[in-house]
């Protein structure tokens, strides 16, 4: 059986189409499928949501050491850090933490916070209740300001993580504050 050029041609043109198509798919597909890594592995700060729980089985509670770490990008001229470097928290009890940003330039500079959570097992567990990088922060010129983390540990931590590690990482959004003013307006 002989193959026309014809035929060939065709038959690339098709399969060209498809693999298009198929990279066009792939493409609108990323987003979720990164979202649900994220989700899965608590990279970028993502977690399940979970139902707050009102009443705590004490003997399922157990400490677990958190600590706190922070930094700050290159290209944002702030200082960053916690007052609270590290706690043993209970499982199942809200905590406050308390972290305090800087602008050390002559001009206002939006910056935002991005959380990670190592072991990344433990991300799904991690519940920030309130947490400064849920928003985008607005300092001005000289500016300091305290930022809460509020907190809860969930009491099904698998028994395996004793320790879970919150890294926060301050990037400049490369927005002017008028810009975020004038959004935050409407």
């Amino acid at each position: 059986m002989n193959v026309t050029p014809a035929q060939n041609s065709k038959k690339t043109v098709y399969v060209l189409v498809g693999v298009v198509l198929f990279m066009f798919a792939f493409g609108f597909a990323l987003v979720p499928l990164y979202n649900l890594y994220c989700k899965v592995t608590g990279a970028n700060g993502k977690t399940f949501k979970t139902e707050e729980v009102e009443t705590v089985n004490i003997a399922a509670s157990r400490p677990i050491k958190v600590r706190f770490d922070t930094m700050v990008n290159s290209e944002l001229p702030w200082t960053f850090h916690t007052e609270t470097p590290s706690i043993v928290a209970e499982t199942g009890k809200t905590y406050e933490i308390k972290f305090v940003a800087e602008n050390k330039s002559n001009q206002a500079i939006v910056g935002q916070a991005v959380p990670s959570v190592s072991p990344w097992q433990g991300a799904t567990y991690f519940n920030k209740a309130e947490c400064f990088c849920f928003d985008q922060q607005t300092l001005q010129a000289g500016e300091r300001k305290d930022m809460v983390l509020r907190f809860t540990i969930d009491p099904n931590l698998p028994d395996y993580i004793g320790r879970l590690t919150l890294s926060y990482t301050f990037l400049n959004t490369h927005q002017k504050a008028e810009q975020v003013t004038t959004i935050d307006k409407g």
